[in-house]
């Protein structure tokens, strides 16, 4: 029936909007969060990371369940998860609680997004259809990231820091009840095998990395703990490198880094969405404790940016689809690099619309990058892989909001905008690198590689 199908669409749409959202309303309450609790900046960034690296570290192992063991029973599984770590956030009685239940909340969301689409693009057999509800789904997506800090600077300011995440267990309460009435049941024809050596090592490589670079503020550099910490994470991707290229069914796919734009693609989501998270983290702050603006002020001054990112998304995806990725991701670049470069006058003086003028460059970068960015990691690819190949382009988008918030913590404030202005420019460079004749000629290379891999296998 076609009412059930927009239903189905409009519980994935929930799913996402609580689990994308969660990435950035926090963002607003940590001056609150830091106040009540007594917690360090360690401990506010661990608040946001211990999210984003779940999410980065388990979003592949989540997708491969689903395909496995039923969509609509990982689906509710993550549902479930997700509502029980928002709960127990909002009754956190310290910082430390505040992350485990983060990290909680994080491990159902990585059950939400990458299933949810799944689940979607299964209930819109009809190609045309199905372009819509995927559109409508990632709109949403877009929405949630662009609005986090305004709602959240709302709800802080009238209802405290607790009540971002009260409000998601109701939803998630009327998701359940509705993917156990509308979603039906699926499952993949071939689900790819589990590689748990693989998600060991990649969970450890992440981590090691992460807690490097924030406890490095408080350790050093040069202490045991940071070293040993680096070491390890060494270890993990040489580890990587020797035993994923074995496996039939890896969980990284490491023969796709040799199309430059799949390779070109990952790096740029990195950049772009670790300046992102650098950004959400120092701006958020610098809003409320240096010119003390309240949290739903702070959270009305990113409106720009989500207003940004909602209509130039599409706009983006329209000019991917006619002239290609080349313009949109060398725009989002400068935008990216000018940003950087001109936050570094920003003081508790600067007037207010020359503040809002900058953070409008912000809005342009991200949202003009995220499509091309997709696009050029999946173009090319034969139907079998363009899925693995989107999987690890979401993947990196969170690993690059983790290191964005991790590095933002430990340099100081001038050096995070240096450190944006130089990725934005590395975003300009490798938009045309990605681009050009040779680049496209390895992706071609590559696509041939698997197709001529799907032929022995069937």
């Amino acid at each position: 029936m076609k009412d059930r199908r927009f239903l189905v669409l409009a519980i994935c749409c929930a799913s996402i909007v609580v689990a994308v959202m969660d990435i950035s309303i926090v963002n607003v309450a940590l001056p609150a969060i830091g106040h009540d609790l007594h917690a360090s900046v360690t401990g506010l960034q661990w608040t946001i990371d211990a999210y984003t690296l779940v999410l980065a570290g388990f979003l592949l192992l989540a997708g491969s369940s689903a395909d496995r063991f039923g969509r609509r029973r990982v689906f509710q599984t993550g549902l479930a998860l997700f509502g029980l770590g928002s709960l127990l956030c909002s009754l956190a009685p310290g910082i430390g609680g505040l992350i485990a239940a983060r990290a909680l909340q994080a491990l159902g969301g990585t059950m939400l997004n990458p299933v949810a689409m799944a689940i979607v693009a299964n209930t819109f057999p009809d190609r045309a259809e199905r372009a819509k509800a995927i559109g409508v789904f990632g709109a949403m997506s877009g929405l949630s990231l662009g609005l986090g800090p305004i709602l959240g600077g709302a709800l802080v300011d009238g209802l405290g820091w607790r009540s971002i995440f009260w409000i998601n267990v109701p939803i998630v309460a009327l998701a359940l009840v509705g993917t156990a009435l509308f979603v039906p049941e699926s499952r993949a024809p071939r689900a790819r095998r589990f590689d748990p050596v693989g998600q060991i090592l990649v969970v450890l490589v992440l981590g090691s990395v992460v807690f490097a670079i924030i406890e490095s503020g408080r350790q050093g550099w040069g202490s045991p703990l940071i070293v040993g910490l680096l070491v390890v994470a060494v270890l993990g991707v040489l580890g990587i490198l020797a035993y994923e290229p074995k496996r039939a069914d890896p969980l990284l796919e490491l023969r796709l880094f040799r199309s430059v734009p799949f390779a070109s693609a990952i790096l740029m989501a990195l950049f772009a969405l670790c300046s992102f998270g650098a950004f959400l983290f120092v701006t958020t702050q610098y809003l409320q404790n240096a010119r003390g603006m309240s949290a739903l002020a702070a959270g009305m001054s990113l409106l720009p940016v989500g207003g940004l990112i909602i209509i130039l998304s599409p706009v983006s995806g329209r000019i991917v689809s006619v002239r290609g990725p080349r313009v949109p991701l060398v725009v989002a670049g400068a935008a990216l690099a000018l940003g950087g470069a001109a936050s570094l006058w920003l003081d508790a003086d600067t007037p207010l619309p020359a503040v809002l003028a900058i953070y409008l460059l912000f809005g342009v970068a991200v949202g003009l990058v995220n499509p091309p960015i997709t696009n050029t990691a999946v173009s090319g690819m034969p139907l079998s892989m363009a899925g693995v190949a989107g999987s690890v382009a979401s993947v990196d988008r969170q690993t690059g909001m983790t290191f964005g918030v991790a590095l933002a913590g430990t340099i100081p404030a001038l050096g995070v905008w240096w450190l944006i202005a130089a990725l934005g420019l590395g975003v300009v460079t490798l938009g045309l690198l990605s681009t050009g004749r040779r680049a496209l000629g390895s992706g071609a290379r590559a696509a041939a590689l698997f197709d001529g891999l799907e032929r022995v296998r069937t």
